[in-house]
């Protein structure tokens, strides 16, 4: 029996963060040049039931009954054969790789689950749709985030632009030009979780304060919706800059991030910002194609521990 294999890429956030959980916009993209891969083999020989699980890149190696529900990995697994009714799972083993910086803000926990339910459910022989993808995957998110937006899964699902708001219709996005992004990695790993219940305590604590931020950045994401598909992305450079005072304000920047985004702009960007939960992981710049090199080695320089250069395309 041939091997079942799926892929998922990472995502950034342009616009959004933080304020996406509170039911305001937000846009993302997929970042194709990382990405996560699920290769799931029969194992023939094997008692039904038993599933073995192997993510060499965080070095684990376990029978899927051994696990708590809890583990992300078991979880993508368990949701696949759940929504398909099957009780009895015929022996298998599931491998996952990935690519994509972990707690780094490009998605790597949602693209892993994407690609484990795509490659499961086709070697269970049900393929689940997009649909089911996309909500089976925003299940497993909630171990990840505690209270996700369901932005990551939802763009890494379609693997196109999107304009997000909670709950409702997934509507994507159609950019009139391509435009190119470089992202900067702190390197320092932060768990979307943490910032994302740190808002939450200081929104409930100073909730108009908060209200204001979040209403400010739904009108930022807003115009740069109408950039985007007018084809006018140069704008998306000082929204950016708007969109970074306001995640500083919020709380969840930090010094290294502050001074890649400084860099950035220095070096030529049109505008730069964090993508993600802040407090490390990975920040973005606009820039054109012939400033592209000049940005990413400015920001090299200035300590990013690894840049990607990527096209939004048209």
């Amino acid at each position: 029996m041939p091997a079942f294999t799926a892929s998922a890429p990472g995502k950034i956030i342009l616009f959004g963060e933080h304020a996406v959980v509170y039911r305001r916009p937000a846009i993302a993209v997929p970042v194709e040049q990382v990405a996560a891969k699920a290769i799931v083999n029969a194992e023939l020989r094997g008692a039904p039931g038993s599933v073995k699980l192997l993510a060499p890149d965080i070095g684990m190696e376990a029978q899927l009954s051994e696990l708590p529900a809890s583990n992300p990995i078991a979880a993508a697994v368990l949701n696949a054969a759940g929504v398909l009714g099957i009780s009895r799972i015929p022996a298998c083993t599931v491998k996952v790789t990935s690519t994509i910086p972990v707690a780094g803000g490009l998605g790597s926990g949602a693209a892993v689950s994407v690609a484990i339910l795509r490659a499961f459910s086709a070697y269970l022989g049900h393929p689940l749709s997009d649909e089911q993808v996309c909500q089976l995957a925003y299940e497993v998110e909630k171990i990840h985030h505690g209270t996700p937006s369901g932005i990551d899964n939802t763009v890494i699902t379609y693997a196109r632009p999107v304009y997000f708001v909670k709950d409702r219709p997934i509507e994507l996005l159609h950019p009139r030009q391509p435009f190119t992004l470089v992202i900067g990695d702190t390197g320092i790993q932060s768990p979307t979780v943490k910032a994302v219940s740190d808002v939450r305590k200081a929104w409930q604590q100073h909730q108009d304060e908060y209200e204001a931020l979040f209403d400010s950045t739904g009108a930022i994401v807003d115009s740069a919706r109408t950039a985007i598909e007018s084809g006018m992305t140069e704008l998306l450079g000082p929204l950016m800059d708007a969109n970074h005072g306001l995640l500083r304000k919020m709380g969840v920047s930090c010094p290294e991030l502050d001074t890649l985004v400084q860099v950035a702009r220095n070096a030529g960007a049109l505008g730069a910002k964090l993508s993600g939960g802040g407090r490390g992981g990975n920040m973005i710049a606009l820039v054109t194609a012939k400033n592209a090199e000049r940005v990413a080695a400015a920001l090299q320089r200035a300590g990013a521990v690894r840049i990607i250069i990527t096209q939004v395309r048209g």
